[in-house]
């Protein structure tokens, strides 16, 4: 097959797989998101084996992220951010520390890991949610803006900008505790220096930069300038270790106070949903059906486990952070799920030798399991 048309093939397999499944989710009163998961197992290398694990696809899937992440912080304007800043960083990195504590300690009692590293290594696999699976389902279900979206919001935000750190600190468990704190050390600082560069910019540069586009009456000028504005930001992010979630939403929430952020959110949601159907498609594209049934008592109880689990401990946070009772149990159903970046995790696990490769096609099935459900 002639190199050129590698990508265009994967793309039209893609894209029709999850719109056939998506329209019998849709049929049945299930969610389309698990349509498009389902298409991209019948086109990956588990079914008919039209697009591989590993190309352009997953490049594209990528910007889907980016684009999601994009749309969130022009949604979530620094003014919603604050108004949930107690929950957001107090309650976050409650949840993470809890989650690593619950996930890896049992890990370890019972034997699954052998060794301390390992352990803390599997439970922040497990305390990351999808931010683009509850923000897909808020959206269609119109409920950014509730009590419990903003939560829930609220921690996922926290949960990736985590990301970057774990990237940063959790390879070097194997070394030295020397090695460890500068590692953590290094990525607090990349990510303050981002920060502090991304409120001069926002401030100063972005507006300019907007105003000038939105000037000239081109509406494909001004989508063309806010894309690379998005994948820019994002791709910068990536360079220096703290990957392209961040970037994104930085982008969007320093483009949500500029005024041209509802006419940049209207040019930007068509390409948000076709590249973000191409990212839930690819996460099927990881999902081993036989894998999954040759495992399938390991792997309930994995799931079982860890979604009970994220549950009660969300919810409790929330709880103790003074909200209503339902407020709470909907953000702990709601993110009771591993997310999509925990892929990213388990893989750098793999690569370090933290990871046996059955450790890690249970990680990567229960991550699928859970989004699955």
């Amino acid at each position: 097959m002639s190199g050129q048309l590698t990508l265009i093939i994967e793309m039209v397999a893609v894209l029709g797989a999850a719109t056939t499944g998506g329209l019998l989710a849709n049929r049945l009163g299930q969610p389309v998101l698990l349509g498009y998961l389902l298409g991209g197992i019948l086109v990956g290398p588990a079914g008919l084996k039209l697009v591989a694990l590993e190309g352009d696809i997953q490049v594209l899937s990528k910007i889907g992220v980016a684009l999601l992440l994009f749309a969130l912080g022009l949604e979530f304007s620094l003014k919603d951010l604050l108004r949930v800043k107690t929950i957001a960083l107090g309650g976050g990195s409650l949840q993470i520390l809890l989650t690593i504590l619950l996930g890896g300690g049992l890990a370890y009692l019972t034997g699954w890991v052998n060794t301390i590293p390992k352990a803390i290594f599997l439970g922040a696999v497990l305390s990351l949610s999808s931010t683009a699976v509850v923000l897909k389902s808020l959206i269609e279900r119109n409920e950014v803006q509730t009590a419990h979206g903003q939560v829930m919001l609220a921690i996922l935000i926290v949960q990736d900008l985590g990301l970057g750190l774990m990237l940063a600190v959790l390879p070097a468990l194997t070394q030295p505790p020397s090695a460890i704190g500068i590692a953590l050390l290094s990525a607090i600082l990349r990510v303050l220096l981002f920060l502090g560069s991304a409120i001069l910019v926002g401030k100063w540069v972005i507006p300019f930069f907007l105003r000038t586009i939105a000037k000239q009456g081109s509406q494909e000028l001004f989508l063309l300038g806010i894309l690379v504005l998005c994948l820019g930001i994002a791709l910068l992010t990536s360079a220096i270790g703290l990957g392209i979630e961040m970037g994104a939403f930085v982008a969007g929430l320093m483009v949500s106070n500029v005024e041209y952020a509802d006419h940049a959110l209207d040019r930007i949601l068509p390409m948000r949903d076709i590249f973000a159907t191409v990212f839930f498609a690819s996460i099927g594209l990881l999902i081993d059906p036989g894998f999954l049934i040759a495992n399938a008592w390991i792997l309930i109880g994995l799931v079982t486990v860890t979604m009970l689990g994220k549950a009660a401990i969300i919810t409790a946070i929330v709880r103790l952070f003074g909200y209503p009772l339902k407020t709470a149990l909907i953000a702990g159903l709601g993110m009771n799920q591993i997310g999509e970046f925990s892929f990213v995790l388990a893989s750098v696990a793999q690569r370090s030798n933290m990871f046996s490769s059955t450790l890690y096609g249970l990680a990567v099935g229960t991550t699928a399991a859970t989004l699955l459900l």
